[in-house]
């Protein structure tokens, strides 16, 4: 069973920086593809970043801000976020899928954090 759990979130003023985590089990790591969605409030869900055969892809509103890492020692997947925007704000979720590349509909999630930047 995949279990993905976040932590990170909170609430910060615009201009500052958080870094989200995901933790899994190291078979989940090292088996599947995990990026990060977010779902504002009254929008759906959206993709944020995750890998890609390989590279790294990134939403057009975070490109330049915010990184996805890797701790493979410590099996974990982090979204370091920088620059916040009122317009980040939302719920954060972490999502796997089996194989090398993140779809569009990840077949595992975690409970999500939130992330509320005030202005």
């Amino acid at each position: 069973q995949v279990q993905l759990v976040e932590s990170g979130g909170g609430l910060v003023q615009a201009g500052a920086s958080l870094r989200l985590s995901c933790a899994a089990s190291r078979r989940t790591f090292s088996s599947y593809a995990m990026g990060w969605f977010r779902q504002a409030p009254g929008k759906e869900r959206e993709f944020v970043a995750g890998p890609n055969w390989g590279n790294d892809n990134y939403a057009e509103s975070v490109k330049g801000r915010f990184t996805i890492s890797r701790d493979h020692a410590k099996n974990t997947l982090y979204l370091q976020m920088n620059s916040l925007k009122p317009d980040d704000t939302a719920v954060y979720y972490c999502a796997a899928d089996r194989g090398v590349t993140i779809t569009s509909t990840p077949q595992y999630w975690g409970q999500g954090t939130q992330v509320t930047v005030s202005s």
